[in-house]
Parts: C-alpha cells; sequence; structure tokens
C-alpha cells in the first residue's frame, strides 16, 4: 500500500450540532507516502456538506510543503462556528505526520 491513514483531533466550540454526537472534531487524511499528498480527507463536522467542503480544501495538498496553506485556506474560506477547532486539527494532523516521516527514515 502506498497511502497511510493519519488523524488529527481537536476540542469542539459549545453550542455546536456536532457537539452533541462528539466532544472532539477529527481530520482524517490518507496520504501519499512517497510525496505527501492528501489524497482523501474527512472530518466530523454534523453536514454532509461541511464535510465534503473541507476535502474539497485539502484533497491535493502536499504536506512536505507545511500545514500553513491548508490552514490559510481554513481561515478564509470555513467561517462556520467550528472554524479554530479545524484549524487545530489541522496542526494536530500535520504534527502526526511530521512524526510518521521520522519514523520512516
Amino acid at each position: 500500500m502506498n497511502t497511510v491513514f493519519i488523524a488529527g483531533h481537536a476540542r469542539l466550540p459549545s453550542g455546536m450540532a456536532a457537539k452533541s454526537i462528539y466532544e472532539t472534531l477529527t481530520i482524517t487524511a490518507e496520504i501519499d507516502k512517497k510525496y505527501g499528498v492528501i489524497v482523501t480527507a474527512s472530518c466530523t463536522l454534523a453536514t454532509l456538506h461541511g464535510r465534503e467542503f473541507v476535502q474539497h480544501l485539502l484533497r491535493g495538498y502536499s504536506l512536505q510543503d507545511g500545514i500553513e496553506f491548508p490552514v490559510e485556506q481554513v481561515k478564509g474560506h470555513y467561517l462556520g462556528k467550528a472554524g479554530s477547532a479545524l484549524e487545530s486539527a489541522l496542526k494536530d494532523l500535520y504534527k502526526q505526520y511530521v512524526l510518521y516521516t521520522k519514523k520512516e527514515k
């Protein structure tokens, strides 16, 4: 298999629909091992539309280039209550990716 599955987590703010289902927001990504490209991504937002939007924002981005651009994309294009949680979960996902790449060397 040429991909790895990585998850990032963050606490959800109060007053969100997803908060009644989950305590944390999770972003998962299937990532190409060689190039660090996000093949597909998902998250635990309550609506299908929100989950698809996040996937669209992240798909095709290489984590070898860092996490700043995807975080800026979320800041600039996702204007819901979960914005800060999405940013934190992305940073956590990136942290897990960096740990994975260090183990693989």
